[in-house]
C-alpha cells in the first residue's frame, strides 16, 4: 500500500493513460468511420467520467489542491489553477464524445468524426495533464508535504473511493483496464 498520497494518484496516472493507449489505438479506424470501436469508446468515456474524473480528480480537487494551496501554492495564476483549468477542459471533451456516442447509436453515421475529434483532444490534453502533475505539481507537494500529511490523504483517498464511486469500483475499472488489448 503507497505511503505518499502522490504515489497514488501517480498509479492511477498509469492506469489513466493504459485507456488513453486504448482509445488511440482505435482512432485510426474510427477516423476512419469504423463504428465496430465504438464499444471500446462507450467503456472509455464511462472510464475516464467515473475513475478519471470522478474519483482521481475528486482527489485532487477535494483534497490534495486545498492543501497544497494552504501550504502556499497559488491557485489563480499558478499550477492548482491551471490543473483545474485543465480538468474542466477534460470534462468537456468528455460530454462531447458522449453526445457523439448517443447521435451515433440514434443512426447519425458523421457523428463519428465528433468522437474521434474529441477523443483525440482529450488524450492529447490529458497525456500532457499527467506529466505536468507527475513532474511538477507532484514533486512540489512532496516538498511541501510531511510523511504524516502524505499518510493521512492516502487515508482520505480511501474514504474518497468508499464514498464517492462505491466499493470495489476502483477495483471493477482496474478489470476493465486489464481486459484491453494495450500492451
Amino acid at each position: 500500500m503507497a505511503t505518499r498520497a502522490t504515489e497514488v494518484l501517480m498509479d492511477e496516472h498509469r492506469g489513466i493513460e493504459r485507456m488513453l493507449k486504448a482509445m488511440e489505438k482505435a482512432l485510426p479506424r474510427l477516423e476512419g468511420g469504423d463504428g465496430s470501436t465504438v464499444p471500446l469508446f462507450v467503456q472509455g468515456v464511462d472510464f475516464l467520467r467515473h475513475f478519471a474524473d470522478q474519483c482521481h480528480h475528486h482527489k485532487e480537487e477535494k483534497v490534495l489542491f486545498p492543501l497544497l494551496a494552504e501550504k502556499g501554492v497559488p491557485v489563480e495564476g499558478g499550477p492548482v489553477g491551471v490543473m483545474l483549468h485543465e480538468h474542466e477542459q477534460g470534462r468537456r471533451y468528455i460530454r462531447i464524445m458522449d453526445e457523439a456516442i448517443q447521435r451515433y447509436q440514434a443512426g447519425d453515421a458523421a457523428a463519428l468524426k465528433d468522437l474521434a475529434t474529441a477523443a483525440r483532444g482529450y488524450i492529447d490534453l490529458l497525456r500532457v495533464h499527467i506529466q505536468k502533475e507527475d513532474n511538477v505539481l507532484f514533486q512540489m507537494a512532496n516538498r511541501l508535504l510531511s510523511p504524516e500529511e502524505q499518510r493521512d490523504l492516502v487515508k482520505t483517498f480511501d474514504q474518497v473511493e468508499t464514498e464517492v464511486i462505491g466499493p470495489g469500483t476502483h477495483e471493477r475499472y482496474h478489470q476493465m483496464l486489464d481486459s484491453l488489448d494495450v500492451e
